[in-house]
């Protein structure tokens, strides 16, 4: 059977034949070797690193952290070996293969990790949410709509690969620790290649931002620029990552507020022509991602805090626990789901009033569940939860353009009932 052995080795890969765990009924079994009495975990030859790095992390709970080296054996079977007290390394040939179409493969799921598709998919999916704002009836969907939308995505989407790309180059002894399946912490991308790959990406978001010609979008894609760099560059007075509140402004003045506002503009300016007037759902999209944002800058620091310890980054998980920081942010989830459904119930459009108390209840009754139940000495399961935070962030913004159908309905309401010549009308009626 193809198989990858993951374990602290005593003794050299090619002497050891027994206590090799087994398939069994679908699943994999632990089994501890008599002999070394090491503990090892069975995972197929052909995972990913990223498959790789979850088992990994069971590991690693056990054990601290280790470095990997991979043997083969025999014609396609790996034998992973994990000596302890040492920085997560890959062996170059690891994931090598002389077939073009799994190398082809290989290179496809190492950008997809090195792009931190869980970040593309909120920025691509907000941009669309918050173009939809702007939309002010059917005829609005037209090609211009549809071009300055891709324009926004594409140009958004390549300054997000610059901003996670250099956060990764400037961490890789962290990540080592923290996230040891990125490619550049695993050895998989050179530090050449991540430079190439960030560079790149910087200049066709700024080229497409000045060619499009739209000041909402360039200044949106400027300000992520510094903010990101910022965050990120180990530089005097910059390395805003180390300082718990800089690291959280920075998340929240991207997320929550050029986001909204800056793609917004550039489809009400640029795209349509129209003044820069702000709405209220606008207001409220902001508002509510205001929480989102700062629960995301919280949040993610909780499963990296044994790197963050020992790279002296002092994040507010550091300082105060994962515990207490985690609760914090079931709150202020909590909270922000609270008031939109109490803006729901003062709906007088039915259909919307339905759909937004309903929709916001279902998630954070899903959420309180899910709170309550983990385990927060896993590392593991906090990864998987943060997934799952960010996965409330993409439902949040499918229920933005349905928010804004009561708003927009209840501003209505208020003009009428103001309005002195419907009032005049109805008193000569009576």
């Amino acid at each position: 059977m193809e198989s990858l052995l993951l374990g602290p080795f005593r003794s050299s890969p090619s002497s050891i034949s027994s206590g090799e765990i087994i398939w069994r009924d679908g699943t994999f079994r632990r089994a501890r070797l008599a002999t070394a009495n090491s503990c090892w975990l069975q995972v197929p030859s052909s995972c990913t690193p990223k498959t790789l790095n979850k088992y990994y992390q069971e590991y690693y709970l056990k054990n601290g952290p280790q470095r990997l080296s991979f043997h083969q054996r025999r014609s396609r079977t790996y034998l992973v070996n994990a000596a302890s007290e040492h920085p997560l390394e890959s062996d170059p040939g690891a994931y090598g293969s002389k077939n073009p179409w799994n190398s082809m493969k290989n290179a496809v799921d190492a950008f997809y990790r090195f792009s931190r598709p869980h970040t593309v998919i909120g920025t691509a999916l907000s941009i669309v949410s918050v173009s939809l704002l702007a939309v002010e009836k059917f005829s609005d969907f037209n090609p211009m709509f549809f071009g300055g939308l891709l324009e926004a995505v594409v140009a958004a989407l390549m300054m997000n690969i610059y901003i996670v790309g250099l956060n990764q180059l400037f961490d890789i002894e962290i990540d080592k620790v923290n996230k040891p399946y990125l490619p550049l912490a695993s050895g998989e991308y050179s530090i050449g290649t991540g430079v190439t790959i960030i560079i790149s990406s910087l200049v066709m978001s700024f080229w497409i931002g000045w060619v499009v010609g739209s000041w909402p979008l360039f200044w949106a894609l400027f300000i992520s620029f510094i903010l990101g760099t910022a965050y990120s560059v180990n530089l005097p007075l910059l390395r805003w990552k180390k300082y718990a509140v800089a690291a959280a402004m920075c998340i929240l003045a991207v997320r929550a507020v050029i986001v909204q506002l800056a793609f917004f503009l550039h489809m009400q300016i640029h795209v349509y022509g129209r003044p820069a007037l702000l709405s209220r759902p606008l207001i409220f999209a902001t508002a509510f991602m205001s929480f989102f944002s700062v629960v995301i800058a919280l949040f993610k620091d909780i499963p990296d805090m044994d790197g963050d310890k020992v790279f002296g980054i002092r994040t507010f998980t550091v300082r105060l626990g994962q515990k207490r920081v985690f609760w914090t942010c079931i709150s202020l989830l909590q909270m922000a789901y609270a008031i939109a459904i109490a803006l729901g119930l003062i709906s007088p459009c039915l259909w919307s009033k339905v759909v937004t108390v309903m929709g916001h209840a279902v998630l954070a009754s899903i959420l309180w569940a899910r709170a309550k139940s983990i385990d927060l000495n896993s590392k593991v399961a906090i990864t998987s939860f943060y997934m799952f935070v960010w996965k409330l962030f993409y439902a949040e913004y499918l229920l933005i353009p349905l928010v804004r159908q009561f708003m927009e309905k209840l501003e209505t309401v208020k003009r009428v009932e103001n309005s002195p010549i419907i009032r005049l009308d109805v008193y000569h009626l009576i």
